[in-house]
């Protein structure tokens, strides 16, 4: 398939809601950062929205080569549910997108904020859980590391990656979670306020770490929720060693910059 590049006197991002919104009230909104994920979005989108009609999903979309967002257009169109479509041309990225959708659901005023994968890693069935798992508490994580937690399809070498990962994590951090690299959690609203956005030094996944850390050094709790993590099917993962290792070296740089009060 032919991509399409942006035009060139396009440089705001395209922001779109729901053709067919429900009558219930939107109480929880998952956000979902794409790059060539078509094979996939669809499906993933209606998981979620069969779960309830107050539920729904903000694919922030970095105008992927396969043209995933042209897809969740066309199924804004035709479906029902709360279906929002973040398209960005420039300053591409998981770190820019993943700020941009958070700074996106804020001003909507959504009661509750997560957000997910979109290569089915994640599984939609768990957020009934995770709602449940967020009462009394800040947020909710989706947790691999904890007790009935598990991962499925991935080779053992990865497992033990994600084990290491998470340990280097709460040791530099001196944070008491155990699954910190999870891309599956809520929020509840009005502790996402205490993050300073503009003042973010992550570019790609480490963002998720990053946001962690200030929270908890604010003072916000967090709940582990088991989860089973299953290895992607369909597409191919934008993950690969120099994002793992640049990732890594962030840690400290949260600690020096956000343990040291030099962020608002």
């Amino acid at each position: 398939m032919t991509a399409v590049p942006p035009p060139q006197s396009l440089k705001d991002p395209v922001f779109t809601g729901p053709a067919h919104p429900p009558d219930e009230p939107l109480s929880l909104i998952m956000i979902i950062p794409t790059y060539n994920e078509s094979e996939n979005i669809v499906a993933l989108i209606e998981r979620i929205l069969l779960l309830s009609p107050s539920y729904g999903v903000m694919v922030v979309d970095d105008h992927s080569p396969d043209r995933t967002w042209e897809i969740v257009e066309n199924y804004q169109k035709a479906r029902k549910g709360y279906i929002y479509l973040l398209h960005r041309f420039h300053d591409r990225g998981r770190g820019p997108s993943g700020i941009e959708g958070y700074e996106r659901a804020i001003q909507m005023g959504v009661p509750y904020i997560g957000e997910m994968d979109a290569d089915g890693s994640h599984a939609p069935e768990d957020l009934p859980a995770l709602m449940d798992g967020i009462k009394g508490y800040d947020g909710v994580i989706g947790s691999r590391l904890v007790p009935g937690g598990k991962e499925e399809g991935r080779p053992y070498s990865r497992t033990l990656l994600t084990k290491f990962a998470n340990l280097y994590i709460r040791m530099v951090l001196s944070m008491p979670y155990r699954d910190i690299t999870s891309g599956f959690r809520i929020f509840r609203r009005e502790i996402l306020g205490k993050i300073p956005w503009k003042h973010l030094v992550s570019r790609g996944p480490s963002v998720l770490q990053e946001m962690l850390y200030i929270l908890h050094l604010k003072g916000c709790r967090f709940n582990e929720v088991p989860i089973t993590f299953r290895d992607r099917i369909l597409g191919s993962s934008t993950l690969n060693g120099r994002i793992l290792r640049d990732s890594l070296k962030k840690i400290v740089l949260f600690r020096l910059n956000h343990r040291s009060g030099s962020t608002p």
